[in-house]
């Protein structure tokens, strides 16, 4: 049996990698005596699945990966058995058992909320709240991506589901696809060398507020419903 579970990540765990973060929680399940099934062969590990990584230096609540049970009792003991033994600063938010066939986390991440503070040291222009919003509501944004192997040109805009400035922050819904994972400090640092503004070093406070599926419908939905 497979359960899906959902947790935040905030403070100064914001810094530890993803790796680290996938070898925390196997030690965690350990400790939290949760009874999850090992690979067979030679190397046996836990099965275990996680959705989108997150990057360094972003916090998060809107975190999810998955295992496979050989038993449990339900949901909510892994919940609390799981929070007893978590280090500050990383929450079990919800635990969920899945359904037969369900896609495992990773592959089933489609987009991703996020919101954008900015640190002290970004001047913002006066009208900074215009610029952003015409520059979202352009019918095309085209930009060169670079890789490790190549460039190439994409058109932002069909990323960007929701792009809107709130008295907290930006906030924008980006596809999160493993072929087409837009990352929001990428689409800001584009915005503002489109309007001349020269960023200070690391500019942004990002946080992923939640991350999504797509239904069969084509209708986001949170990993866990």
């Amino acid at each position: 049996m497979k359960v899906r579970i959902k947790f935040s990540k905030e403070g100064p765990v914001k810094f530890i990698g993803h790796l680290d973060i996938m070898r925390y929680f196997q030690k965690a399940i350990r400790r939290a005596d949760i009874d999850i099934a090992y690979s067979m062969g030679f190397n046996p590990h836990q099965i275990m699945s996680f959705a989108s990584p997150l990057s360094v230096g972003h916090e998060s609540s809107g975190e999810y990966f998955d295992i496979e049970l050989n038993s449990m009792t339900d949901t909510e003991d892994i919940k609390n058995r799981l929070n007893e033994v978590m280090t500050d600063g990383i929450k079990i938010i919800k635990v969920a058992a899945l359904d037969e066939g369900e896609g495992n986390a990773m592959a089933s991440v489609a987009a991703a909320d996020y919101l954008v503070r900015f640190s002290d040291k970004v001047t913002l222009p006066d009208d900074f709240k215009e610029k952003l919003t015409d520059y979202y509501e352009q019918e095309h944004i085209y930009v060169t991506k670079k890789t490790k192997k190549s460039e190439k040109e994409i058109d932002l805009k069909e990323g960007i589901y929701k792009l809107q400035v709130r008295e907290d922050g930006v906030f924008m819904q980006l596809d999160a696809g493993s072929g087409s994972n837009l990352k929001p400090g990428f689409v800001l640092e584009h915005f503002f060398e489109t309007i001349g503004v020269e960023l200070p070093e690391f500019p942004f406070r990002i946080r992923r507020l939640e991350t999504y599926r797509k239904t069969k419908k084509g209708k986001l939905m949170p990993l866990i419903s």
